[in-house]
């Protein structure tokens, strides 16, 4: 066993942000793009009860996103074992949720045996579960309690940054152990929460966190409007920039709107390679070639989507995996290169030829495609017509069709009614996350879902690799695991890795204590140490 954090470093980290003075407390104002689904912090499945969550959940360890450091929260010491399949708590005596209930490690037995409910569905539970069953959970005092799987359980202390404890009786807006609480919620306007007078962090002075009193989180899908109230300093925050708005601000106001370098994010394309009845078997010859995958690769200009679309704040991708996850970006890849002349050697050698101007198989048949994306999203529809007319130098006609976004998702994983798709598929932080994209058996197998076994040597070989990295209690092991993937991954190309757009951001002058990150939330992470002044 090794201890990775005990109460020392607890207070190491509170002494390095702390602030000279008492800041004065006033109301911090984000913005979200829509109505909360839940206030459930066990029920969130999208970006809006997200935030919600993150602002208010008391968890035993936070991955602090600046550095990427495991930190302690209500768990003030944990040991995880060398094997990865046990690891335990003790919390902080004193502990209260915002309802002045108190808090102890039947709190946190209590919410992980509820996340782990089949009845209860809860996306937090997923995470946590095992194939060999769920984890026994005991607590041997009031402040420790042990978790122990039969089976190693990779990233185990990391999983816990994401398991709010929640309070035994779960209210309309519910309590929390976290720097604020629910205390406000009006429909199609804003979510407030307030200052838990119960937070148990302090700074080095002895100011109990947080400073702010409060958060209103305005509902406000318009993102144009949500930039002009920045502009007029009614919004504090806008964590997500389109790049024509960061330059907006940036003339406006400059030294205001923050580029962060790449983010997580990633646009890509890949074509339908499952046995669908719409397409027809000649075409889906063409999609499983990784000659004719590597074609349409090589013929994109990505350089050219960066200047057009994103005003110049996006790079070429290197892969599956952004440079920005520094751990898991595999440094032997390289951006992927523009080269129509070895796009049509590919084609060449695998039998296609132009005719009158267009590309036909070997059979004769003319080389054209249609490429879906979503309507409403600026990036995607700027780059299509640039793929289209990369392609269209080749001698292959794409058709550009927009949908809207349900139907987009019904014809990738329900009617596969589709020959290629311009989306994205991120990995946020952990493989473990994307799994079910690799595995050739997983319900997000982006170019054939759901595969009965694997269709290819390389496939397979990934199979293999993902259970490994999905096994092992070694970080070091899963790295290299998929370190392998990621280069598979862009040998064979199944999915065409476009570009990696900049993560900008946008923040008031007056906002004090932040320290922007690329990984999500980026701006308000350590929302307890910020102060408006």
């Amino acid at each position: 066993m090794r201890i990775l954090i005990v109460a020392s470093a607890a207070f190491a980290m509170v002494a390095c942000q702390s602030v000279s003075k008492s800041p004065a407390t006033k109301e911090l104002r984000i913005s979200i793009a829509g109505d909360p689904k839940t206030f459930d912090p066990l029920q969130v499945i999208e970006n809006h009860s997200e935030t919600v969550r993150y602002l208010t959940a008391g968890v035993l360890v936070r991955v602090n996103r600046a550095t990427d450091a495991l930190e302690p929260e209500l768990a003030e010491a944990w040991k995880l074992s060398d094997d990865s399949r046990s690891i335990s708590f003790h919390l902080r005596s004193g502990l209260k949720f915002s309802d002045n209930s108190p808090l102890d490690a039947n709190d946190v037995a209590r919410t992980l045996n509820r996340a782990l409910d089949p009845k209860e569905a809860s996306p937090v539970g997923d995470a946590f579960s095992a194939t060999a069953g769920n984890p026994s959970i005991t607590v041997s005092s009031p402040l420790d309690v042990s978790i122990v799987y039969k089976d190693p359980k990779p990233g185990l202390d990391r999983l816990f940054d994401t398991l709010p404890v929640t309070p035994k009786t779960m209210a309309k807006l519910p309590a929390s152990a976290g720097p604020f609480y629910l205390t406000e919620y009006r429909p199609g306007e804003y979510v407030r929460i307030s200052r838990n007078p119960n937070y148990w962090k302090h700074d080095q002075a002895g100011k109990q966190l947080p400073y702010l009193d409060s958060v209103r989180i305005d509902i406000q899908a318009n993102h144009d409007i949500e930039l002009e109230r920045f502009l007029r300093g009614e919004v504090h925050i806008i964590e997500k920039l389109e790049p024509t708005g960061f330059d907006r601000i940036e003339k406006e106001k400059p030294g205001v709107a923050r580029s962060l370098g790449p983010s997580l994010d990633s646009e890509s394309m890949w074509f339908n390679q499952s046995p669908a009845h719409s397409l027809p078997e000649w075409k889906r010859k063409w999609f499983r070639s990784a000659a004719f995958r590597h074609s349409v690769s090589l013929a994109i200009n990505r350089t050219d989507i960066s200047r057009v679309v994103y005003n110049g704040r996006a790079h070429p991708s290197a892969g599956p995996v952004s440079e920005a996850n520094r751990f898991w970006f595999n440094t032997a890849l390289k951006p992927l290169p523009f080269d129509p002349q070895a796009a049509t050697k590919f084609l060449t050698d695998d039998g296609f030829s132009l005719q009158g101007g267009f590309l036909h198989d070997s059979a004769g048949h003319p080389v054209e495609f249609s490429l879906i994306t979503n309507a409403g999203n600026a990036p995607r529809e700027h780059m299509a017509p640039l793929i289209q007319a990369d392609l269209a130098k080749l001698g292959i006609k794409v058709t550009i069709v927009t949908l809207d976004f349900g139907s987009l998702v019904d014809r990738i994983a329900k009617t596969f009614d589709y020959e290629a798709v311009l989306l994205s598929i991120n990995l946020e932080t952990d493989p473990l996350e994307v799994m079910n994209v690799w595995m050739s058996s997983g319900d997000h197998h982006a170019w054939w879902l759901s595969e009965k076994s694997p269709a290819t040597p390389w496939e397979a070989r990934i199979d293999e690799l993902e259970k490994i990295q999905a096994s092992s209690g070694s970080r070091d092991v899963r790295k290299k695991a998929f370190d392998e993937v990621q280069r598979i991954a862009v040998e064979q190309e199944p999915i065409i890795y476009l570009v990696n757009p900049d993560s900008l951001c946008a923040i008031s002058p007056s906002l004090k204590g932040v320290q922007p990150s690329v990984t999500p939330p980026s701006v308000w992470w350590n929302v307890e140490w910020l102060h408006l002044e």
